[in-house]
């Protein structure tokens, strides 16, 4: 057993338990104090507790980075070195004791610990009847130890710690009692491996101190955020009730989500279910921790652990960094639980009796050196799919194209743990014979994919798999770590992870409640709703429906899919096996708020095609959308309220007298009404980005009202009409509170408590909705609001350059570097106190401003010299800065035409000294309005581009007659190189070239396409490259051609500089079909 170290407060009971298995197993076990910083901080500040996302918990520290939060996988951790010692206080994994010190361990954290700890509190007297009987009913049977037929157990050392609690020092219970709960507790007290146990993890505290640290720990546990209250009560079906089930892709316990795990599926879950909650619907949302596979048994072999310490450790990790992003889960689980084995088996049961199974014997890769049968994921070796030769593959995935695999078609296979070629073995396997269920499958897609409004790419790729063919899917695998199959000829084999995995939605709604059954057995009455990422699709839409359907029972299926493709970061993807991209500890760790990055991801969630994350664009986003726009007009309005009579209201909202004969807010009211039923019609399609994007324009049209108003000088002209617009202002204020909680709760809660208004106050019922129409009615007259201050702030450019250097490469990379730059007495990181807000200067322009489209933002930025840092009001400059001309200031429309037209002096002479790349080129989207054939030419087009310039659209002549249709191009967005050197080609003039990519002997052309949302006129950026365009590429400096070799489309088809996507306001731009295209 390696060196550990438990650091703990004296006196915290959480303690205990590590404390007693290490005492039993003979382990000796250094008990630490936490720094007194710490403990006045409530976080630790140094240390092996030192960690972004744990606070001030118990930890177990130990070698290679160990640390363990929880307390019982703590003491799993000590428990499973115990047999050095000659005790054995947990059973191999595979054992059927193994699964009944599960069922117990499970049973003792979810329902006699929280009975224990609310007895402690004073909440209740003592154990629920229930608790007590199975309790007395196990010491019945066996007065010393709670299994039968074992010496001590992890499970008698869990609940003995926990009735010290009841029965020790402070307890609320006498231990002197004859009742067979303090007879068994007292048998152990005396015990001197029990008594040192104690003492240690009371350290100097007084012996009542446990019960008093235990009551702390129930009363922080129960102090619920507004609004979440309903988070504690369990939800049925409801009959006459819209009854809304939600689920996301169960998160793989293998490492840390990245950011594109996050927003794939579990943020994009949980908006959806806020949205329910805002409308009255009935919803639950359940996710958890997907533990069983072969990921787990390879993850827990690199860290030299079992599978159930892996498990244990991230499941913890996971559910804390949820909790930071605000993912508001009814119930957060995991599928490594009892109940997961009973529902996985007894489907498993159904199936065969309907004799939907089919037995086969199969050739399966077998490690000589290793001496076992390697599962899929074992197996890595070079893509046999045409075109890919991804040589990394995975035998169940390849990362690259996306191909199902068989591990046996991979070339050159290797052993992932020791890298030796295996050899091919059979072995016999059983397999769901999707051929026979196709009928009902194909039924089941045809019906709801329509009712359900599945996503396009869901529908392809469905499709894809039935008119291909269904095969029989193997469902089992030789490994240790999973559900084993209940049949005695499989009896050492588990069922595959994804045949159990979407179980694992079911298992964790059985934890949720007893009742589960009126959730998943309940197709009539129940909607369910899943969130995934796009390689997760055919197991929903396909084989967990086929399992279903396969045991003849009214489960309630899928009948809305919400899909993503992937996140990218910078210049290539995220990963968590290489550790590349920003994780959820490092998103926390920035100092960045939560509602900054959930704006972010989802404003960037890539719904219909791949998405790119830059630093640049968080800026832009940061800075112009929330800050300039939505922070803004909340500021504006709730800061003009709080000035003292004689400049404001005093901080009282005003009577509204005359608002519906008012013109300017009557049709304010209209607009802001049709897009409050915009917003509603995007959530109910699950069309997020999209939802989000209408929310902000509410904002935006809020800019543009207070504009127009001119508020500032109604106050002192006619101050009931400022009235009117200040009371409208504040009620809208108010809904956007309410549009934007499902996407930033955190900024709703500071919205709400500046408008001293409780979280009940938001709704978004019909009613509601109408209400809209008429924003003066939405905040009454009278009241008083609290305390107003700026929301977001400026995020500057040496804080993204900051952020930029310190994410490169992998975690491992910025593990050694921060050790090295530790080591060498190097200072902080700027991007550690990053500001919240964002936005727009320098680097940070390109495609930012897109929320402020009705023109308010402009107006903002001409007229405001000094709004830059914060979203604060113009109090004292706003007369002096508007005048009677209202906000156009002095630089505006200037600048716009230096940014285009101005081509000499220095900015000439900085082109000349710039570096060769991508970022020297003016590319764009533009949008092809008319095209027809060279009149002296067969194989040109001509074609007029509308690339959003005032000037209209551009002549540009192309050579693409005999790759592309002359119907595909008319009215087609295009990507376009506008700074080359205007050229006559057959007496017609050029001034553009459309960017197509080429296969090596370029007899396959195709247009490079703008990602879905584009529009013309937009940036297309290399997020790598942020260096200044030249307003036209000198002929002679040959820049053009230095930089055209390295503009190829990657393997993910990605339009790309030396491997760095091409980007337009997050997406990236592709080819339809061509893998390792040059650009041109």
């Amino acid at each position: 057993m390696p060196d550990l170290t438990l650091t703990a407060a004296p006196g915290d009971y959480r303690a205990v338990l590590p404390s007693l298995t290490a005492s039993i197993a003979g382990i000796t076990l250094p008990i630490a104090s936490p720094p007194p910083s710490a403990a006045a901080s409530g976080r630790q500040a140094a240390g092996p507790r030192d960690d972004p996302i744990f606070g001030a918990a118990p930890c177990l520290a130990g070698p290679d980075g160990l640390r363990l939060y929880d307390t019982v996988a703590a003491a799993r951790f000590i428990a499973a070195g115990s047999g050095a010692a000659g005790v054995t206080l947990l059973p191999a994994d595979s054992s059927v004791e193994a699964i009944r010190v599960e069922e117990w361990l499970y049973w003792e954290v979810t329902v006699l610990q929280p009975q224990v700890l609310a007895a402690a509190a004073g909440h209740i007297q003592g154990l629920t009847k229930d608790v007590s009987d199975r309790l007395e009913q196990a010491f019945a049977a066996h007065p010393k130890h709670i299994l039968a037929g074992t010496d001590l157990s992890l499970v008698d050392l869990a609940v003995w710690s926990d009735l010290l609690l009841l029965f020790g020092p402070g307890g609320k219970l006498s231990s002197d009692s004859e009742s067979p709960l303090a007879k068994w507790f007292r048998s152990w007290e005396s015990d001197a491996r029990f008594t040192a146990a104690v003492a240690a993890a009371l350290d100097s505290a007084a012996p009542e101190t446990f019960v008093q640290s235990a009551a702390a720990q129930f009363a922080s546990q129960m102090a619920v955020a507004p609004g979440q209250a309903e988070k504690n009560v369990v939800k049925l079906p409801e009959a006459g009730k819209r009854n809304v089930m939600v689920t996301s892709a169960l998160p793989y316990v293998n490492n840390v989500p990245h950011l594109g795990n996050i927003i794939g599926c579990v943020l994009s879950a949980d908006v959806f279910a806020r949205y329910c909650r805002l409308r009255g619907y009935n919803v639950i949302f359940m996710c958890g921790t997907d533990e069983y596979g072969t990921a787990t048994e390879t993850k827990a072999m690199e860290e030299k652990v079992t599978p159930r310490q892996i498990c244990d450790k991230y499941h913890a990790i996971h559910r804390s960094i949820y909790e930071w992003f605000g993912i508001s889960c009814d119930k957060f689980g995991r599928t490594s639980t009892p109940q997961q084995t009973k529902i996985c088996q007894s489907i498993f049961r159904s199936i065969h009796e309907q004799g939907r199974l089919k037995e086969d014997t199969i050739s399966q890769p077998y490690c000589v050196v290793c001496s076992r049968f390697l599962a899929d994921r074992f197996v890595e070796g070079t893509c046999p799919t045409p075109g890919c030769a991804y040589e990394d593959a995975r035998g169940d995935q390849c990362d690259r194209c996306g191909k199902l695999l068989n591990a046996a078609d991979l070339i050159n296979p290797r052993c992932h743990i020791c890298h030796s070629r295996p050899e091919i073995r059979n072995t016999e396997h059983l397999f769901l014979d999707l051929p026979e269920l196709k009928a009902e499958l194909e039924t089941y897609v045809s019906d709801t994919s329509a009712a359900g409004g599945w996503s396009a790419n869901s529908i392809q790729t469905t499709n894809a798999w039935i008119r291909d063919g269904l095969k029989p899917r193997c469902i089992t695998r030789d490994l240790k770590w999973g559900v084993p199959v209940p049949l005695d000829k499989y009896k050492d084999k588990v069922f595959y992870v994804w045949f159990d995995a979407p179980i694992g939605y079911i298992s964790i709604t059985a934890n949720y409640t007893e009742q589960w059954e009126r959730w998943w057995k309940n197709p009539q009455e129940v909607e369910l709703v899943q969130f995934m990422g796009k390689d997760n699709v055919p197991f929903h839409t396909v084989i967990f429906p086929c399992t279903l359907l396969g045991t003849k029972e009214p489960w309630t299926l899928m009948r809305t899919i919400s899909v993503t493709e992937y996140l990218n970061y910078e210049g290539g993807k995220f990963s968590k096996s290489r550790g590349v991209g920003v994780f959820g500890n490092d998103a926390q760790d920035t100092g960045i708020p939560v509602e900054v990055w959930r704006y972010y991801l989802l404003t960037n969630r890539p719904e219909v095609s791949d998405t790119v994350f830059t630093w640049a664009d968080l800026q832009a986003k940061q800075n112009n959308e929330l800050l300039k726009n939505l922070g803004n007009f909340v500021n504006r309005s709730l800061a003009f309220l709080a000035k003292p009579e004689g400049e404001g209201f005093a901080s009282i909202v005003p009577e509204a007298p005359g608002a519906e004969q008012d013109e300017l807010t009557a049709k304010f009211g209209q607009t802001v009404g049709d897009l409050v039923k915009e917003y509603i019609d995007n959530m109910e399609k699950v069309k997020l980005k999209a939802a989000l994007k209408t929310a902000m324009a509410v904002s935006s049209a809020g800019n543009l009202y207070l504009q127009d108003s001119k508020f500032w000088k109604l106050y002192k002209e006619d101050k009931p009409r400022c009235a009117v617009v200040l009371r409208s202002a504040v009620g809208v204020v108010h809904l956007l509170a309410t549009l934007l909680q499902p996407f930033m709760p955190s900024f709703s809660d500071k919205v709400l408590a500046q408008l001293n208004l409780p979280a009940s106050s938001l709704t978004l019922t019909d009613d509601a909705a109408a209400a809209a129409f008429q924003p003066w009615t939405l905040v009454a007259a009278g009241h008083s609001i609290g305390a107003v201050e700026p929301i977001f702030r400026e995020m500057k450019d040496d804080e993204v350059e900051a952020f930029r250097e310190r994410f490169a490469g992998s975690q491992a990379d910025r593990t050694a570097a921060a050790a090295a730059a530790a080591a060498g007495g190097a200072g902080g990181s700027k991007a550690g106190a990053a500001a919240a807000g964002g936005g727009g200067k320098g680097k940070g322009k390109g495609g930012g401003a897109a929320a402020a489209a009705d023109g308010v933002a402009k107006k903002e930025e001409k007229g405001k010299k000094g709004e830059a840092a914060a979203d604060g009001p113009v109090d004292k400059k706003e007369k002096k800065a508007k005048g009677e001309k209202g906000e156009k200031g002095e630089k505006g429309e200037k600048g716009e035409k230096e940014e285009k037209g101005k081509s000499g002096g220095g900015k000439a002479a900085a082109a000349e000294s710039a570096a060769v790349d991508v970022s020297r080129l003016d590319m764009r989207v533009g949008r092809i309005v008319k095209v027809q054939k060279h009149p002296d030419a067969d194989s040109l087009y001509v074609e007029e581009i509308d690339l959003g310039e005032p000037e209209g659209p551009r002549t540009v002549v192309s050579g693409l007659v005999k790759f592309v249709p002359i119907e595909e191009m008319q009215d087609r967005l295009v990507c376009v190189l506008c700074n080359l050197k205007p050229a006559a080609m057959r007496g017609i003039k050029s001034h553009a070239m459309v960017l197509a990519a080429s296969n090596a002997d370029h007899t396959q052309v195709e247009l490079v396409n703008p990602p879905e949302g584009a529009a013309p006129g937009d940036r297309i950026t290399c997020p790598s490259y942020p260096g200044e365009r030249d307003v036209q590429l000198n002929p002679k400096k040959k820049v053009w051609e230095a930089v055209q070799p390295d503009l190829r489309t990657n393997g993910d088809k990605v339009a790309c500089y030396k491997g760095v996507p091409l980007a337009v306001a997050g997406g990236v731009c592709t080819s339809a079909t061509l893998l390792d295209a040059s650009i041109g």
